[in-house]
């Protein structure tokens, strides 16, 4: 999924299920390193957590307002608030205990 500055209350502060937001650049080597792992647990949590990734680029108002200086940040919400959040390159284990941290 997309998010985007306009979809982005919608989609993801007003969630019934957490999400998982992969902040990225199209030109931001790691993102692009990040991007399988990101779609293999899009497919695993589907219908439990909502995962999508958002061009910070594109999407500069969001971006500013979480405070998203570095590429890939990975931030996980529930309830309309931010829970966690990551930086950099991560394992799909940390990013899996960090989802199911979100849903107990």
């Amino acid at each position: 999924m997309q998010f985007t500055d306009a979809n982005f209350e919608e989609e993801v502060l007003k969630s019934k299920i957490p999400v998982l937001v992969d902040f990225f650049a199209v030109w931001c080597g790691p993102c692009k390193a990040m991007a399988p792992t990101i779609e293999e647990l899009a497919t695993e949590y589907e219908g439990r957590v909502k995962i999508g990734k958002m061009d910070v680029d594109e999407n500069p108002e969001t971006a500013q307002k979480y405070g998203i200086q570095s590429i890939p940040t990975i931030t996980f919400f529930k309830n309309g608030e931010v829970m966690d959040s990551t930086v950099g390159v991560k394992s799909k284990d940390t990013l899996q205990d960090k989802l199911d941290a979100l849903l107990v």
